[in-house]
């Protein structure tokens, strides 16, 4: 019989989740300056121990929230207090369908300074903290694709309704990375290739990139200036 595993009492550097700390580290080591680094993660990067990490070596994060935490004097939760908060304004987002239809939509924007408590199992470990939670919704429920929700939590400050604006704009251009990895992935075949040795698929992996890139240039040229000449994107000879 398979034993069960209690994923929420296994140490962090045993869950795959681990690798998100790893990236925080490598990625402020390349850069040279952590100060200036600011992690942006889907859902996936929604852990306590990154915010934590971010905190003790001076970097900072925007990360998508899927928990529903404890804040305050831990007899409530961070939806209570966002639920608290008044509408600083509304804002209009470009959204896709799963055509690729372009459609712009009004969301409302709250967003609130808020004490946040570690899990209860991980209290006496790590430290609670201060961060900032942005969230922007659709103010219906469309029939034809999910309603544009996002919860944003940051330890960046977001003093003004403007500076809210710009994290959701900083977050939404993960987006953009998604579709060139989708080009290296679907396009190029990167996971496909069975070279023997970890040298010549990084080597192939950088042309790769090369490419998709391109791909990747030119499809948001497209979207931006469907209508420019193609000889803004590549050559006569390659045309």
């Amino acid at each position: 019989m398979k034993k069960k595993v209690n994923l929420t009492r296994l140490p962090i550097e045993e869950k795959e989740c681990f690798r998100w700390l790893q990236n925080m580290r490598e990625s402020i080591a390349l850069f040279g300056d952590a100060a200036r680094c600011i992690h942006i993660g889907d859902r996936e990067s929604d852990i306590y121990e990154l915010f934590c990490m971010a905190h003790e070596l001076g970097t900072h994060f925007l990360v998508r929230t899927c928990v529903d935490r404890l804040a305050g004097d831990g007899e409530h939760t961070i939806a209570v207090q966002m639920n608290e908060a008044e509408i600083s304004g509304m804002h209009e987002v470009e959204v896709r369908d799963a055509n690729g239809k372009p459609e712009t939509i009004v969301v409302e924007i709250r967003f609130r300074r808020i004490h946040v408590l570690p899990p209860i199992g991980k209290q006496k470990r790590y430290p609670a903290l201060d961060l900032t939670v942005i969230h922007a919704q659709e103010q219906a429920e469309p029939k034809h694709r999910p309603r544009i929700d996002w919860k944003l939590i940051t330890d960046l400050p977001v003093p003004s309704h403007e500076d809210a604006i710009e994290k959701l704009d900083w977050y939404a251009m993960r987006w953009k990375i998604e579709t060139f990895h989708k080009i290296l992935k679907s396009g190029c075949r990167a996971e496909e290739a069975q070279l023997q040795t970890a040298e010549r698929l990084v080597k192939l992996i950088a042309v790769f990139c090369i490419l998709a890139w391109r791909i990747f240039w030119m499809t948001m040229l497209n979207r931006a200036t469907p209508d420019a000449d193609p000889a803004v994107a590549i050559t006569q000879i390659e045309i």
